[in-house]
């Protein structure tokens, strides 16, 4: 009998298994009425972001329609995860069956995206791995005019952020939004006194838990944030590399479960900061297993910069006019993962961040490179071994981890653009990579190397020339492109894709046959993946 009811139970487990998926709509409510009034879309600060880097309006920036929410939020045997404006898609949970009824019930579906892609059409079905689910904050060790910035001295000034600190570049006027777990004790902490009273704390969302309070929750976030903003100037002395920027706070690590819903709620938080009109995202999470292991990602396949759903929302987002910072990962040592990056580290036009220690050397918990299509990753690094930051107690600490490595750099960078508030995105992402220690000879554990942002500002940079292949031109344009050939160059393939990363086209091009005709394409932002001499480099198109 024991026998019989054991069989049931895994029978009835197999037929009600749960599933993540995204459901794609094919139609929005009142495009027009929104295009013509941008504020019921955006914030004027998000508007004039938009109109310094020549960035139009589009088909994503439209809300997502209520009552799509409402109705399958109400179907039967659904739970409703989140939505995303960018993808015109629904995070829902359910049973397979009541997720793909979905279809039948409602006309305006246009697909559906399983999480487990062994479920989706055209998949095949991978051999699961014994990989399991790390915590997707990134581990870390921890242990016990001219500024005093105490601990925080050899961090800041290896990659020359106290250079423009001294030329009163510290943050003020940019905004930076700050993705992770938690933020306890920011709101009392003394170490954060400084933004309080001066009002550089904008607000902030908690994701997985719909509210409003982020200063609670599991503490990787605080100390993060520290590193950016956090401020002593007594008998402790520390200074983060961003003192005077403004800071919004977003939570979209559940840290108690590793699940697909995690990706929904970055890319809701990412909206969220579009709307607010931050300048520059602070990521030092990272994803590739989950607590179920039909969700993990495969290196080999996945790790592409057009997979994963977060890292297509990362590309979103820098189509937006956003700087994402992404932490390499920990995981340079774990041999279940091969050492390598996670999601969304692997965004193309992310800058991914790894960790050296104090004297500049790569600190083997680092996650490496490349990309699973062979992009060089990290982009860079900077010190994240033995990196101080304020704690949840007020008390200054060290610690290890490229979470800790990624925020420095934001706000050492999100000073530079102070500086240079005409710069775009891209050309600011350049700058940041040409200006690094080996850039002309890169590696897939340093990247490009340390930046220097005092050099950074001064070069010349050509945002649209890819190293040793060729550039791109007219960007934006009117409807024809042209590849110009550098180097020994003499061929390439380019594919675009439209920001929710499908493939539009794909097409040989050469040193006679250069030309490329995107006229039938809807305005907006495109993805030109190009593939040369065993390379693959992805640049963003604007079509007007």
């Amino acid at each position: 009998m024991k026998k019989i009811v054991f069989i049931l139970c895994i029978f009835t487990n197999v037929i009600l298994a749960q599933e993540h998926a995204w459901v794609y709509l094919d139609s929005k409510e009142d495009v027009a009425g929104y295009m013509a009034n941008p504020l019921t879309m955006l914030t004027q600060k998000a508007l004039d972001r938009r109109t310094n880097q020549g960035i139009s309006l589009d088909y994503s920036d439209v809300p997502i329609t209520p009552s799509y929410i409402t109705d399958i939020s109400n179907a039967s045997g659904i739970t409703y995860i989140g939505s995303s404006k960018w993808f015109n898609a629904i995070h829902v949970y359910g049973t397979q069956a009541s997720i793909n009824a979905l279809t039948t019930l409602f006309s305006y579906i246009d697909s559906i995206e399983y999480a487990d892609d062994s479920l989706n059409p055209g998949s095949f079905t991978e051999t699961t791995s014994n990989i399991t689910s790390p915590t997707n904050k990134f581990p870390e060790e921890t242990m016990s005019v001219m500024y005093d910035y105490g601990a925080a001295q050899n961090q800041i000034e290896m990659f020359n952020a106290h250079i423009l600190h001294e030329q009163n570049y510290t943050g003020s006027g940019m905004t930076i939004a700050v993705i992770d777990t938690g933020f306890p004790n920011v709101d009392t902490n003394v170490g954060f006194q400084h933004i309080r009273d001066n009002g550089q704390l904008l607000g902030g969302y908690d994701f997985v838990n719909n509210t409003t309070n982020v200063y609670t929750g599991y503490f990787h976030g605080a100390n993060v944030l520290s590193l950016m903003a956090g401020y002593y100037d007594g008998t402790t002395n520390y200074i983060g590399s961003a003192p005077d920027a403004d800071y919004y706070l977003y939570v979209t690590e559940d840290i108690d479960n590793e699940t697909p819903a995690e990706e929904t709620y970055w890319v809701m938080a990412a909206e969220q900061a579009d709307y607010e009109g931050v300048d520059i995202i602070n990521t030092s999470l990272g994803y590739f297993a989950f607590d179920e292991a039909k969700y993990n990602y495969d290196y080999t396949t996945d790790l592409d910069g057009n997979t994963a759903f977060i890292t297509r929302g990362a590309e979103i987002a820098f189509a937006k006019g956003m700087l994402l910072l992404t932490a390499a990962g920990n995981y340079g040592n774990d041999t279940s993962w091969g050492g390598r990056i996670s999601v969304p580290a692997d965004a193309p036009n992310s800058l991914a961040v790894g960790a050296v220690n104090s004297s500049g050397v790569y600190a083997t918990f680092s996650s490496k490179g490349p990309t699973s299509d062979n992009r060089i990753k990290p982009d860079v690094c900077v010190q994240g071994q033995g990196a101080a930051y304020i704690n949840t107690s007020g008390a200054v600490a060290t610690g290890n981890g490229t979470s800790y490595a990624t925020p420095l750099l934001a706000g050492g960078i999100a000073c530079m653009w102070q500086a240079m508030p005409e710069a775009t995105n891209a050309e600011i992402l350049q700058r940041v990579k040409e200006s690094a220690s080996i850039y002309t000879t890169p590696n897939y554990t340093l990247g490009y190397g340390i930046p220097n942002l005092e050099l950074a500002q001064t070069l010349n940079v050509n945002t649209l020339e890819l190293q040793g292949g060729f550039s791109v031109y007219p960007n934006p344009t009117k409807g024809v492109i042209y590849v110009k050939f550098l180097n020994n160059t003499k061929a390439a393939t380019v594919v675009v894709f439209d920001v929710l990363g499908k493939e539009v086209f794909q097409k040989e091009v050469y040193k006679t046959k250069n030309r490329i005709d995107m006229s039938s394409l809807n305005n907006g932002v495109y993805f030109a993946k190009i593939t040369f001499n065993s390379e693959s480099k992805t640049i963003k198109i604007i079509k007007e």
